[in-house]
């Protein structure tokens, strides 16, 4: 299915009939880490999009971000230590900035060397996220999405992370498409009532929003138990937000048939993507509660509702994911070769987003 209003830039359509993209873009905000990840005195090792990369926190409590490679016998920063002035290279010695400055040879002459400093990526720390700007460009900060639900909500469940062994693509392509919870999650996260739910999709800028509603179904069990668990029929939705490159906000609830959504309750369901290699992703998630139910939000139910969570992405969407990465590996796949439904439009539009902001990138750098 082709949105033929908006036709792809010719090098990119050729690139889909081809191939599952690998390109990254690189002037974007990506999810370095969650912030409580990064703790005074502690060097974290990173890799996004194919860049090592070491962050750290000063001892004011800045965040810092350097490539993770000495630029002497390239051995990783990460394996080094921490100083008030920066890092000193666990290999040889030399110390860096915060800037990635050398600021010290070590050995008899002290010279230092005019290539000897590292590349600094900016990080701004917000909503409790650690984000790190990749590109040549000045950063904007105005295009960080907006997660300050994770500071505004009493109902926030843990801050979960974890390493997929899969394109951090297909993950986009899995969120949006949420007819598959019917499928793969069924009963917990979807029931078979939703799958007659049509899907919309609405643009603002380059932000997309994925919609899917439907009214008088049995309600699947996670919600069920945040609202009434007696399994009655209830209205419920899902709004996927997407932002550039990879960044996702699920509004999910669940009301009586023909109520206002106020009068339900649901979550906001953080998937926050950082593509580590083409075949790896670092997956953050958590969730913020909204309209508590009085007795239902203590620790044992926000831990439940947490490893249910974890149990869907990592016991059922993680390996079909994997298992799809493989196909694709195996068959040479491309996206041009999918057979599309009606429940992809978010996929293709997504999709078409990222393709005009890899080519603009692309000619730029021309």
């Amino acid at each position: 299915m082709r949105d033929r209003r908006m036709p792809l830039p010719a090098r990119s359509r050729c690139d889909a009939q081809r191939r599952v993209r690998v390109q990254f873009l690189k002037n974007a905000w990506y999810m370095a880490a969650w912030s409580q990840d990064l703790g005074v005195g502690k060097l974290l090792s990173r890799t996004i999009i194919e860049v090592p990369v070491v962050l750290y926190r000063s001892n004011d409590g800045v965040a810092h971000a350097l490539m993770d490679r000495c630029p002497h016998r390239f051995a990783p920063l990460s394996r080094g230590e921490l100083n008030d002035r920066g890092i000193a290279c666990g290999y040889h010695g030399l110390e860096f900035d915060h800037d990635g400055v050398c600021i010290r040879n070590p050995h008899p002459s002290g010279k230092i060397p005019k290539r000897a400093h590292v590349n600094a990526y900016p990080v701004v720390e917000r909503d409790t996220i650690a984000w790190i700007w990749m590109g040549d460009r000045d950063p904007d900060e105005d295009l960080i999405p907006d997660y300050s639900i994770l500071t505004k909500s009493n109902g926030v469940t843990r801050r979960d992370y974890l390493l997929m062994d899969a394109s951090f693509d297909l993950i986009v392509d899995n969120l949006l498409d949420c007819s598959h919870t019917s499928f793969l999650h069924k009963g917990v996260l979807g029931t078979e009532g939703m799958i007659a739910a049509p899907t919309r999709i609405e643009q603002t800028g380059d932000t997309l929003n994925v919609i899917r509603t439907i009214g008088n179904v049995e309600p699947p069990a996670m919600l069920d138990m945040q609202y009434k668990q007696n399994g009655e029929p209830v209205d419920t939705w899902t709004d996927f937000r997407w932002d550039v490159p990879s960044s996702l906000l699920l509004d999910v609830g669940v009301t009586e048939p023909d109520a206002p959504r106020e009068r339900g309750t649901g979550y906001f369901g953080v998937h926050i993507l950082t593509p580590e290699t083409t075949t790896t992703t670092h997956y953050h998630t958590s969730a913020a509660r909204w309209n508590i139910r009085p007795g239902s939000e203590t620790e044992e139910v926000r831990d439940l509702i947490a490893d249910m969570r974890k149990f869907a992405f990592e016991e059922e969407d993680e390996p079909m994911i994997q298992a799809q990465q493989r196909v694709i590996t195996l068959t040479g796949a491309s996206e041009g070769d999918q057979v599309m439904l009606e429940t992809d439009i978010g996929i293709v539009r997504w999709r078409r987003i990222m393709d005009r902001l890899l080519h603009e990138e692309d000619t730029a750098h021309a």
